[in-house]
């Protein structure tokens, strides 16, 4: 939902910069194994230890690196599918080394139960609405949007667990718990999306 109202935005911030960046000799895939391994590294050695804060920030840090890759993209003029399918790749590793980081700490030293289990769902549901647009995009069918996209997943667990780590009270299990019932919705409204995509083939 927030890339519907925020991508022209950010392209407008990280266009120069993708430009810059190809100038330097630097590639889109370059910028995305770069910014996948310190978001999973910082991912999970920060945030399993509880420290929620150093680790929510460096994780955002990098996370941004995904918003420059495309940018560098369209510096070049153009993308390519291996370009595709390593960015989406390192979309689920990220996704997963972050809700997994979290869930090991609300069970070890977080002791908050329920934001695990939200976060377990929150993982696994992600994975689902991600796998059901690639399936769907395979065969020639739709299913865009969605209540809840990467975008919103991110933002909900990384100041879910910056909140936490600042001594917020149940900030992150209220972040995860909302994140994970927004996952449920997205994926009946991705399933609803296919289903209405597939009515509308025979006709086209």
């Amino acid at each position: 939902m927030l890339n519907l109202f925020a991508r022209g935005h950010v392209n407008r911030l990280t266009d120069p910069v993708g430009r810059r960046l190809v100038a330097l000799g630097i590639g889109p895939d370059t910028m995305t194994v770069l910014g996948t391994v310190g978001a999973l590294a910082c991912s999970v050695v920060f945030l399993p230890t509880g420290r929620l804060v150093l680790g929510s920030v460096l994780v955002t840090v990098f996370v941004l690196t995904d918003l420059l890759d495309g940018a560098m993209a369209r510096a070049r003029g153009h993308g390519t599918p291996f370009g595709a399918v390593l960015d989406s790749t390192c979309d689920r590793m990220v996704d997963g080394a972050l809700f997994g980081a979290l869930a090991w700490w609300a069970l070890t030293g977080g002791d908050e139960p329920v934001a695990a289990a939200a976060a377990l769902v929150a993982l696994v549901g992600g994975q689902i609405v991600s796998y059901v647009k690639a399936r769907a995009e395979s065969v020639g069918l739709a299913a865009e949007g969605g209540l809840v996209e990467r975008a919103e997943r991110l933002v909900l667990g990384l100041l879910g667990a910056f909140l936490a780590g600042l001594g917020v009270p149940y900030a992150l299990t209220v972040a995860l718990v909302v994140l994970a019932i927004g996952t449920v919705v997205t994926l009946g409204q991705r399933i609803l999306a296919v289903r209405r995509s597939s009515r509308e083939v025979p006709r086209a």
